[in-house]
């Protein structure tokens, strides 16, 4: 007897709209850092059920931005600087080669779709909608690890997305900014369209290192 293979869509369906709504709700700071996620008010404020539910919670938690504990049961992971900066120092070294590669390699048809990609950030933070800001700035970076052949280290990245993207919420809430997100982002696309890996290199060296000075400022002081 042949096995069945067929995959359920609607479950799987369900399943990734919950994950992805559980996440934009923890990145947009909905449900707060120590916050305890209970299954029962989740299915209603979903309205999914609680396998699902558990589902979803598993998911988020493999992506560190959710942790169990032994009595309190899944709750929103902390963030905190010790954690914060690690990611920070992750992201120089893999986005800043990135950066500097793509310039090498960069040819008109990369340039073309990186310029697209500043485009659809700038029209996103105009509109102020931190769910589109934040698919747009993935997209641009991936053009770029993409374009530059590190597509393992793209791996990488995706897998710190969700704790990259409660960061940058957060630094996009603060005043303390000099320099905008996408002014950043024009930095780097300018340089790596104009060839040049150190300027490349340097842009990204400059975003990230202004950011995380914000990021640290704020979670120090955070109670």
């Amino acid at each position: 007897m042949e096995q069945d293979l067929r995959i359920d869509h609607p479950v799987t369906t369900l399943r990734a709209l919950a994950v992805d709504k559980l996440r934009q709700a923890i990145i947009s700071g909905r449900f707060t850092s120590g916050e305890r996620l209970v299954e029962r008010a989740l299915c209603d404020q979903l309205g999914v059920s609680r396998s699902i539910v558990r589902e979803a919670i598993r998911y988020l938690e493999a992506e560190g931005l959710v942790e169990t504990q032994p009595r309190s049961g899944p709750v929103v992971a902390r963030l905190d600087w010790r954690d914060a900066r690690q990611i920070y120092d992750i992201r120089r070294l893999l986005e800043a080669d990135a950066a500097a590669d793509c310039a090498r390699e960069a040819g008109e048809a990369t340039a073309t779709r990186l310029r697209a990609a500043l485009a659809e950030l700038n029209r996103s933070f105009a509109e102020g909608s931190p769910t589109q800001l934040y698919a747009a700035t993935t997209a641009f970076y991936e053009v770029i690890f993409l374009a530059a052949g590190h597509n393992i280290a793209w791996d990488i990245v995706q897998r710190l997305n969700g704790r990259i993207s409660r960061l940058r919420a957060l630094t996009l809430a603060s005043s303390n900014r000099r320099v905008s997100g996408p002014a950043h982002m024009a930095r780097i696309c300018e340089a790596i369209c104009a060839r040049n890996p150190e300027a490349a290199a340097a842009a990204v060296n400059d975003h990230l290192r202004d950011a995380a000075e914000i990021a640290r400022q704020t979670l120090e002081t955070s109670p």
